[in-house]
């Protein structure tokens, strides 16, 4: 399976699970608990991706991304918004400089 794909069978998951219940579905109790929730998951796995960068296992690093790219897509499916959303602004930023486009934010 091509990497999109597998973004896109995800978000259909994560779609799906809205519907779900709670108690039958990890994702479903996340929808449940609310965004909150999913905030603290989000900066749970944040922390973890540091933690994992500073060891020395690439692995490890590369199973923290996986699970901050999963809490953050669940973020996106709870705020109504897609995979496509996120991709269409890095395709806005490519070919600026970081620069370029951090002074187009206005920060």
């Amino acid at each position: 399976m091509k990497n999109r794909e597998v973004l896109e069978q995800l978000q259909q998951v994560l779609i799906a699970r809205k519907d779900a219940k709670a108690d039958e579905s990890y994702v479903a109790s996340l929808y449940e608990k609310g965004l909150d929730h999913i905030l603290k998951k989000v900066g749970e796995e944040s922390s973890e991706v540091i933690i994992a960068a500073k060891g020395l296992s690439s692995i490890e690093l590369t199973k923290e991304v996986a699970d901050l790219w999963f809490h953050c897509m669940v973020l996106l499916v709870n705020k109504g918004l897609d995979i496509n959303d996120v991709l269409a602004e890095l395709d806005r930023r490519f070919g600026l400089s970081g620069l370029e486009e951090k002074a187009n934010r206005g920060n």
